[in-house]
This record gives C-alpha cells, structure tokens and sequence, in this order.
C-alpha cells in the first residue's frame, strides 16, 4: 500500500475514498468558475474565433515583433565583439585555463590569439571586429550582453534550450509562447515563420521550432527564399478558388459542430483555424515575400546584388516585409548541415567566420537602416547571437580551430526598446567564461517577454497539471540594463 505521506495534496484529494474526493473537487471548482477559466489556458482556445487573434498583453509591450537572427554553431565572442588584448599576446602560447566543451573538461590549452583586428566605433566607443564592418557602424544602436552562459556545450541540447528554453525536446519554442500570447495582427499570414540557411536546417530540426505541448496553431511556418515561399501552398489546377472556398466552408460548418459538442479539443479548433489561414496565405503570401515589389536601392542596401550576401539579404528583407505586416516571430538562421557550412569552426577558424561574417554583415546591417527609416525599429526587437560561444584556446594540437563554449559568450538585442550603445556583463580577460553579472539564457528569454508586454513569470500554459512557463519555474529577471 502506498504511503499517503508520499503523496501531495492535491493526489490526496484526488485518490482518497475511491476518488470520490476529486468528484467533489471539480464540483466546487466549476462552482468557483476555476475550471472554465483553466480550459481556456489549458487548451489554448480564447474568447475570440481565431485562436490566433490579437490578445492583450500584460502591460503595453515596447516591441510588437522579434526577429531572431540565429547564427548556429556557436560564434567566437572574442573573435568579434568581446575584445581581449591579452589573447593577441598569448597567441600559440600553453597556459593553464579551464575549458569545457564536446571534447570533455581540460586544465590547459593552447591560445589560440583573435584573427581580426578589433576598433572603436560610435559616440559610445564599443568594440567590434574587423568581420563587421558594416554591423560596426550601427553599435550606437546594438545592447551588447558579454557574460551569457547555458547549460550545454552541445549543439543539440543547446539550441533547444535557447530556442524553448529547455535542454530536452518537447517544449514550445519562443516563438510558439509569443504567437500565444499576443497572438497575430494578420490573418492572412502566420504569425511565426521561420527561415533556414539553403544548406539545411540545424541539428534537431523541427524541434527547434515547435510548438511542442501546445495546439498546432501556434506552430512555426518555413518560408524559403527561392520558388513558392511555403511548400505545398499552391493549389493544384482542376481546383478553382471558388470550389475550394465552398468546401473549406462546408468542413468548417461540419468541424464547428463537432466542436459545440467537444468545447475542450484544443486540436479541433487549430484544425479549422489552419485550414482558414492556409487558404488566406495562398493569395497574401506569395505577394508578402515579392522582392521585385523593393526599390533598387533597397535591395542593394540589403546586399542583393552581392552573390555572397544574396541570400541572407533576401531572408533579412522578407523578415522587415513580414514585420510590416503583422508576423510577431521571424528567425533566420545563419548556417545550416554540418562542418563549415555553419559557425562551428573546429578546424579552419579564419576560413569559417570569414565566410559566415562576410555573409551576414551587410544583410543585418541594412535590415537595421531600413526598420530605422521606416519607423519600425522602436517596435521590432532584434536578436543576434547562437547557441552558445567559442574558447579562447584550441580543441587539437595544431590549427586554430575552437571547440564549443557555454560558459561565456556574446549576444546582442538592438530595436523594441532597447537601449543600445552599451555592453552589460563582462567574461573574464581570456573571454573562457562569464565574471561579472552572468546571465543565463533564461534572463534572455525573459527580456524579450518583457519586452513584448509579458510578465515573464506570469505567461503560462496550463499542461501535464502545472502551470508551465517559457522561463521555468524558478522567478526569472529581464536584464534590466537593456531595457529603456
């Protein structure tokens, strides 16, 4: 027999006398009006007939959209934007440091010195790299946070954790929390989208992009670049409009009824609700991601006309035509497949950043002009940064490749009420790990939330008999430094 002293309260009163006990449980809670309230967080389903509505926010958020400029594999911190002079003096030199990474925990290693030169640049004087020097000259307007740390230095479970805020699969990921929270302001296009490197996506996949134990309608859409922006959204030829809207209309009214009778299927009503979105898309996104709709000079702001800078040009200039129309979560992912074709520079250190940098540099920077001249920089918050950084030392005993590092790296937010011109946190004088105000990726995530109007700790979603949130359970601060 199972000792009741084991047992919480809430399956004491659920399990005592036969279970009777939770009969008279839900009678006083439905009395209460907590259960009717309860199914609405549970299930996700919301007062309005879209489950993807726009819905108030805690407080009046500074920004209304995210852009998630994801850079996998891991970029170096000190080959960048955390400028370490000692490393340049250490430069092949074997000193006793700590590191670990994937190759396991070591006590020494060989420095492996910074291969660019660092600059001041702006009125507030923040150092940069030389692999930026189009990014460099908006720093005026970049929060650089210099002492992130996370619990792995795996490619797997770190980008789950910074993309879901857990190390293990199974959980929404950010962009899912926001598109629950806020909801969309065009029913025409989801409200998060992602867009992955033309190389493939990252380690883990789909599951970065989850909406894990949440109603599929809060899932995220890849969009591409090339061809038809969403794969499968062209309608076959025999099929014309008006067939197809009688029928999504006659398997809505037969969906709609089946639900009256089961208020409580979260999944039936994501169900409708996608087939609506997915037919409102075929006619707006096509025209929502139409470059040729862009002036000369904005596609060459963006580096359109650079073969090297295509591509991510073409992926930052959708993300601002997205933002303009509504889509809360955008994230473009730099890198993608394995070896050099991402950030992980474990061999080649110059060849693979210098490539990685060269890429992204102009795109970013022209996507941080544009928002400004247009008046969506104060309202769309940018995130630059990846899964975790690099050690100042090398992983083999020759070359100057890195080996991962989640004990200290480089992030930055600019845009959405950001105060930008500033660095918070610092690593220590080898750039190995976080010494002053270390944050976690959690202070980060809970940052963004406030950011969008969210109390971190109070945005939840009732599954598995708790109340789970983006943050965790524990009490999580935004980084107060960045927000104005």
């Amino acid at each position: 027999m199972r000792n009741f002293c084991n047992r919480t309260r809430r399956e004491f009163l659920w399990q005592a006398g036969a279970g009777f006990g939770s009969v008279a449980l839900t009678s006083l809670l439905s009395q209460d009006g907590f259960l009717n309230s309860q199914a609405k967080a549970a299930d996700g389903v919301t007062p309005y007939a879209n489950p993807l509505a726009p819905k108030p926010s805690h407080f009046p958020g500074k920004a209304k959209s995210v852009i998630f400029l994801f850079m996998y594999g891991g970029p170096s911190q000190v080959d960048t934007f955390d400028y370490k002079p000692e490393l340049f003096k250490l430069d092949g030199k074997t000193i006793p440091v700590k590191t670990k990474g994937r190759g396991g925990e070591k006590n020494e290693g060989r420095v492996v010195g910074p291969k660019w030169k660092f600059k001041q640049y702006g009125q507030s004087g923040q150092w940069v790299s030389e692999l930026f020097p189009h990014l460099a000259n908006h720093v005026d307007d970049i929060a650089f946070v210099k002492s992130m740390t996370a619990d792995s230095p795996i490619h797997g479970s770190a980008m789950l954790q910074m993309n879901s805020g857990k190390i293990l699969g199974g959980a929404p990921s950010m962009g899912s929390w926001i598109n629950y929270g806020l909801g969309t302001e065009n029913e025409n296009l989801p409200g998060y989208v992602v867009m992955l490197d033309p190389t493939g996506g990252p380690i883990s996949g789909a599951k970065n992009w989850s909406c894990g134990y949440m109603p599929a309608t809060y899932g995220a859409t890849v969009m591409k670049s090339k061809g038809s922006p969403i794969l499968d959204l062209n309608v076959p030829d025999e099929i014309k409009p008006q067939m197809q809207r009688t029928l999504l209309d006659s398997l809505a009214e037969m969906n709609q009824s089946h639900q009256l009778r089961h208020p409580g299927n979260s999944d039936l009503a994501a169900r409708i609700a996608s087939y609506e979105l997915a037919f409102n898309m075929q006619k707006h996104a096509p025209e929502a991601v139409d470059l040729s709709q862009e002036t000369e000079e904005t596609t060459k702001l963006y580096g359109l006309d650079n073969p090297r800078t295509n591509d991510f040009g073409k992926r930052c200039l959708m993300a601002r035509r997205l933002v303009e129309r509504g889509v809360r979560f955008i994230q473009l992912y730099s890198g993608g497949h394995h070896n050099d074709n991402n950030w992980d520079a474990h061999g080649d250190l110059f060849n693979n950043h210098s490539k990685h940098a060269y890429n992204t540099d102009q795109p970013i920077a022209g996507l941080i002009a544009d928002l400004k001249r247009r008046g969506l920089f104060d309202s769309t918050l940018i995130v630059w940064g990846g899964e975790f950084g690099r050690q100042p030392t090398a992983e083999y005993a020759e070359g100057t490749g890195r080996d991962h590092n989640s004990y200290g790296f480089t992030m930055w937010m600019a845009g959405g009420g950001i105060k930008g011109g500033q660095s918070v946190g610092a690593t220590d004088e080898l750039g190995a790990a976080a010494v002053e105000q270390p944050f976690h990726v959690k202070n980060l995530h809970a940052t963004m939330l406030h950011q969008l109007g969210f109390d971190p700790n109070k945005l939840s979603y009732f599954y598995g008999g708790l109340d789970q949130k983006l943050v965790g359970v524990e009490h999580v601060q935004p980084i107060k430094e960045l927000i104005s």
